[in-house]
């Protein structure tokens, strides 16, 4: 071959890897454009659980309610005040347990608002904002049996299944050398159901949620909730990795929010009039309140 022709298949050969790499990048930028699709559209995709309350759920009326959903719904009016535009309208995508980060890393979803901890395993599947709530998991007894965590050997627990909590339980069990018999459920409502039928001596899920579902079902003399929390669980929500700018417009609007009244009005509404942030949880709202 003559170094004429050696030179030209050397550059078409160049030019395809070129495109290529091209054709590669090409998708993920308009993959990154959030703030872009959001304004297009006129409207923000919120994923949401419909049981795990009191963050995410489903109410009787079939409105989606809870703190991490209405905080989703302040961030929506703030991004539309960022755009400039009148009104960013919300389309709810239901997710589960099991599918929820999939649901978001695959852009089916651009926001996930929901009882979700931070872990470095799930940051390498998506992205996370600044902390938006701090809890730990707690468990609730039965009345009259055992009411610590070392007196559960040989008894039969309940956790929820696909959460940091069953993980965290099972290690906690094996380094205590408490020989538990753990069992995952697939909702909150049917863990405590099995608790107070007998099926469970114990039930383990984040503090805040067992709260709210004992009084919720005016539980007080039937069910015991320890006060210790168990592990730590930062939560915050979930995003689309590779989307600075979408990151930055959701951590600014969060840190509006927690800079007004809406957070103190947000808290009662999803926790209680008579409701107040812990100590750790007062320091964490301050921690996330970046300034401008």
């Amino acid at each position: 071959m003559s170094e004429l022709k050696k030179g030209k298949a050397m550059r078409i050969r160049e030019l395809v890897g070129m495109l290529v790499l091209l054709a590669s990048i090409l998708p993920s930028l308009g993959e990154a454009a959030t703030l872009d699709r959001i304004k297009e559209r006129g409207a923000i995709r919120l994923a949401v659980r419909e049981d795990a309350a009191p963050f995410s759920f489903k109410e009787a009326n079939g409105e989606y309610a809870g703190y991490t959903v209405g905080l989703c719904r302040l961030i929506a009016i703030d991004i539309a005040r960022q755009l400039r535009v009148a009104e960013v309208k919300i389309e709810y995508v239901p997710v589960t347990a099991s599918n929820r980060f999939e649901t978001v890393a695959a852009g089916r979803a651009d926001l996930l608002c929901g009882a979700t901890t931070v872990t470095l395993e799930r940051r390498r599947q998506v992205d996370f904002s600044v902390p938006t709530f701090v809890d730990g998991a707690g468990v609730m007894f039965r009345a009259g049996g055992p009411s610590d965590f070392k007196s559960l050997g040989g008894h039969i627990v309940g956790v929820r299944r696909g959460t940091t909590t069953e993980r965290s339980l099972s290690d906690a069990f094996r380094q205590e050398g408490i020989n538990a018999n753990v069992v995952p459920v697939d909702s909150h409502d049917d863990g405590l159901r099995r608790l107070e039928a007998g099926e469970f001596t114990a039930y383990f899920a984040d503090r805040a949620i067992l709260q709210f579902l004992m009084f919720r079902k005016d539980a007080g003399q039937k069910l015991l909730l320890a006060d210790q929390y168990f592990t730590h669980e930062p939560y915050a929500l979930a995003l689309a990795r590779g989307d600075g700018d979408f990151r930055l417009a959701v951590d600014g609007a969060i840190s509006r929010i927690f800079r007004s009244d809406a957070l103190d009005r947000l808290f009662r509404a999803s926790f209680g009039d008579a409701a107040k942030p812990s100590p750790i949880l007062r320091t964490m709202f301050l921690m996330s309140t970046l300034p401008d």
